[in-house]
């Protein structure tokens, strides 16, 4: 009978909690906003990657559209993404007995500049960048560069969504 009651009693809170807004599971503070606009991140860097702008883009649109409630517009969005892909570089990062590389790193950097129209004190201009290392022995292709790019981006756009609407 004790049980019972714990679990209505979690189950009432829970429902409180979430219709009257004090807590929100994904962590995302929008404000009074309903819309976002993510522009096509162009990739300004010196090494191009072709499909990393696309990548990025979609990734930063997805991760919003998961997290939050906010509706995909392509112009006008009450929360503003704009900027590019400013670096991809792949550096070596450990030698080997035989003086050459063990590892290597591709890092991946992104200028971000977000505008909240609802509330001006929230603008900022930031760079963001992260990292992933792969075996020297592996070329930057196929299977490594997919999980490269999937590490890399979740942890960028996740960045930014956290400076932008996280509570933290």
């Amino acid at each position: 009978m004790k049980k019972l009651f714990y679990i209505i009693a979690f189950i009432v809170s829970s429902t409180l909690f979430i219709s009257c807004g004090i807590y929100g599971f994904t962590g995302g503070d929008v404000g009074d906003a309903k819309t976002i606009q993510v522009d096509y991140f162009q990739n300004q860097a010196q090494l191009i990657e072709p499909e990393l702008s696309q990548q990025l883009t979609q990734e930063l649109q997805d991760l919003f559209t998961r997290q939050t409630n906010l509706t995909l517009t392509s112009t006008n969005g009450d929360l503003y993404f704009s900027g590019e892909i400013t670096s991809y570089r792949i550096t070596p990062m450990s030698a080997t007995s035989q003086q050459t590389a063990a590892q290597n790193r591709l890092t991946i950097s992104v200028n971000v500049r977000y505008i909240n129209k609802l509330d001006e004190k929230k603008n900022f201009e930031q760079q963001f960048s992260f990292y992933s290392d792969y075996p020297a022995r592996q070329q930057l292709t196929g299977g490594v560069k997919e999980t490269a790019f999937k590490e890399i981006l979740e942890r960028i756009t996740q960045d930014i969504f956290n400076a932008s609407v996280g509570k933290w």
